[in-house]
């Protein structure tokens, strides 16, 4: 719908469209002496920034009314482009002719400034809802490193990145994303490096999405990662700037979402989610040691419960004698069989691990750690779980923490009870089995065209990928980018 000459029409378009919405604010302006020119703001409460309103919008077209009769003569002549170019101090202006367009804006939080006799409305840059300020993301901390992080808004989160990367080649491509929500969504990436088949695969991906509204970047996740039925993330998620900016200069896309912190990056494979921000900050031997130390958390946290089940079940032969007959000692007052004791232990933990979440704070801490205690050391006094037990769930607990990306680990953890119930089943046959169909799917998953097992899948072994995925090594050998984000520009450090 076009914008009328006639402003009164305009305003009972508009309020017939926000009609029962109280939030909305229609302030009418006269300008003129001889002849009164009505303007009128209209704007949300509460996502409108009243100060710039009032100071910057609201006084500066005031004094258009307090010139004298010949200067307000001819600037009532063309009063629309003369408010825009020379009266409001506003830094952006922008006009707009469609009346729904102007609605839409006026619900992010811009202010439509509607002149009668003009087609046209000035969208004024007014934005200035509550939000958090820049602090440290909570679930990746550093010991060295960047401390800043992603908040709710953005245009903030795309500063954060362009702070980092001061080069005119990183582009940021806007898009909307939800016919009632309408999210704001950031799609980042340098030009003369990220791959342009990748870059057109996101876009075309967002562009399909037909959805009421897009929350959290967790639901876009879902819409775009091309495989719903795996546990594993196809996509990388992350609240530090830094890592994103890092990704960027891989050669990967940031797809970053407005009111949520998380960044998404692409493509993803399994050596991205064992590195971490810190690696990069602290030297090579000890980020390479951290690396093991993850890849070996992930394994535990998998591993070794069913492990548990398949040795004291099928195969009590295979650890030293000594252990073999503490272990079954440990275990003559247990009444369960071993898979039900381990499901048992599992799932208390699981249940600890889930209250400790859900209540903010010290509270939450306490729960985990003195009902876990409590729990454990009762169990064992009444011989519902053996002590070796205990040591195992506790192994296995901290494993799941010392992973990198969340949501990896919460993959992992689903995937224990599924190598549970074939150690229950086929004891360590059943463990290989259940290896030898995890490496095939792997194998048979794909982030946007990328294999997802790279490099170990092949793509870039001949590169070199291996110098920056299980360990890491000096800066001085990582002359290339990685091959898995197929980047235009190969090489990144030059020796001079």
């Amino acid at each position: 719908m076009n914008i009328s000459i006639n402003l009164n029409e305009n305003v009972n378009a508009i309020k017939e469209v926000l009609k029962n919405c109280d939030d909305v604010v229609y302030r009418t302006i006269e300008v003129g002496e001889s002849s009164k020119t009505k303007t009128l703001m209209v704007f949300v409460d509460g996502l409108a920034n009243g100060k710039v309103i009032s100071e910057f919008a609201i006084e500066s077209i005031l004094k258009i009314s307090k010139l004298n009769k010949i200067n307000t003569e001819s600037i009532m002549s063309n009063i629309s482009e003369k408010v825009s170019d020379e009266f409001l101090a506003i830094h952006d202006i922008k006009e707009e002719y469609d009346l729904d367009k102007v609605i839409e804006m006026i619900l992010i939080g811009e202010t439509a400034l509607l002149i009668d006799g003009s087609d046209k409305a000035l969208i004024l840059s007014t934005r200035g809802w509550p939000s958090r300020n820049v602090a440290e993301p909570p679930n990746e901390t550093v010991v060295r490193g960047p401390r800043d992080g992603f908040t709710e808004i953005v245009r903030t989160n795309t500063a954060l990145v362009r702070r980092r990367i001061r080069d005119p080649k990183l582009k940021v491509k806007s898009m909307q994303v939800g016919r009632r929500s309408k999210t704001d969504i950031a799609i980042m990436y340098i030009e003369d490096i990220a791959s342009d088949e990748i870059l057109n695969e996101v876009i075309r991906r967002i562009e399909k999405i037909d959805i009421d509204a897009i929350g959290e970047s967790a639901l876009l996740e879902s819409l775009i990662d091309g495989n719903h039925l795996t546990p594993f993330p196809l996509i990388e998620n992350t609240e530090r700037p830094d890592a994103v900016a890092a990704s960027i200069l891989e050669g990967r896309i940031a797809i970053l979402t407005d009111n949520t912190p998380f960044a998404l990056l692409v493509p993803t494979t399994v050596g991205t989610f064992f590195q971490s921000s810190e690696d990069y900050y602290t030297k090579w031997p000890m980020a390479s040691i951290f690396r093991f130390i993850r890849l070996s958390a992930a394994l535990l946290t998998v591993l070794s419960p069913a492990l548990y089940i398949a040795i004291t079940s099928f195969h009590p032969g295979l650890i030293p004698s000594v252990l073999a007959f503490y272990v079954a000692a440990s275990r003559i007052n247990v009444p369960f069989p071993a898979v039900v004791e381990s499901f048992l232990m599992e799932l208390t933990i699981e249940l600890l691990r889930e209250s400790g979440t859900r209540v903010a704070g010290p509270i939450g801490s306490t729960i985990g750690i003195v009902g876990g205690i409590i729990i454990g050391q009762a169990a064992v006094e009444a011989g519902v779980v053996s002590p070796l037990k205990i040591i195992i769930a506790a192994v296995t607990t901290i494993s799941f923490f010392a992973i990198a990306n969340y949501e990896w680990a919460l993959a992992l953890r689903v995937i224990r009870f599924i190598f549970m119930i074939l150690a229950s089943i086929l004891g360590l046959y059943g463990i290989m089995l259940g290896v030898a169909v995890l490496i095939v799917h792997f194998a048979r998953l794909d982030s946007f065209g990328v294999p997802f097992a790279s490099p170990f899948s092949g793509l870039g072994l001949k590169e070199g990928d291996l110098k920056d995925t299980i360990v890491k090594a000096p800066i001085q050998k990582l002359k290339f980018r990685p091959i898995f984000t197929f980047p235009k520009d190969k090489r990144r450090f030059r020796e001079r």
